[in-house]
């Protein structure tokens, strides 16, 4: 026997389908919907369906864009010779929050992950071998997280791209910043050493 109205299930059912939230969770979002006015409760739908609607993938670099090109790769000032791999369309924006990269983007949407089912040809790779292989970028970022499958995918790709005549790097990781050496693991601290730079 269900606790609350069946409209009511079925939006906790909706809500629990997305990741990071359980049923608790849910259900308060779902109460927190019922207790807005109507007008709040059909502008939120609305957002919903018009994000749905209304957002593409760019041709260029596959993020996600209200037009056949993003603004990152229309707009002037980019720099065309080098191109930032990343896993999904959240990292361009964490890595534009750094106002540092002026670079372009190549958005896979997933890494490859064995135990997800996830092969190269479930992510963006045909797309990124066309752009690279176009011949008009010096240098290509690997910036997948450094975890086991983006770790898997980033040696993949770098594999990939022997064939052309680019410079591969990836993203050095180890210490956080404010971090203390003491409390690192060892692999963080085998990764930092590793990316040591000269100061």
């Amino acid at each position: 026997m269900s606790l609350y109205p069946r409209p009511v299930e079925e939006l906790i059912d909706h809500f629990a389908r997305l990741p990071g939230i359980g049923r608790k969770g849910a259900a308060r979002l779902v109460f927190h919907l019922l207790e807005r006015s109507d007008s709040d409760v059909r502008s939120f739908a609305g957002a919903m369906i018009a994000a749905r609607e209304n957002t593409v993938f760019c041709r260029e670099c596959q993020n996600l864009s209200e037009n056949d090109l993003c603004p990152l790769c229309s707009g002037a000032g980019r720099d065309r010779s080098v191109l930032c791999v990343v896993a999904e369309p959240r990292d361009v924006a964490a890595i534009e929050r750094c106002r540092e990269y002026k670079g372009l983007y190549h958005v896979l949407h997933g890494v490859i992950s064995p135990t997800r089912q996830k092969s190269p040809d479930d992510i963006r790779l045909k797309e990124l071998l066309e752009r690279v292989g176009g011949g008009s970028f010096g240098e290509v970022i690997l910036a997948t997280n450094p975890d086991t499958d983006g770790d898997t995918t980033a040696l993949y790709i770098a594999r990939m791209l022997r064939l052309y005549e680019v410079k591969v790097t990836r993203l050095a990781y180890g210490l956080p910043m404010g971090g203390h050496v003491e409390h690192a693991d060892e692999l963080t601290l085998l990764r930092a050493l590793d990316g040591r730079r000269e100061v």
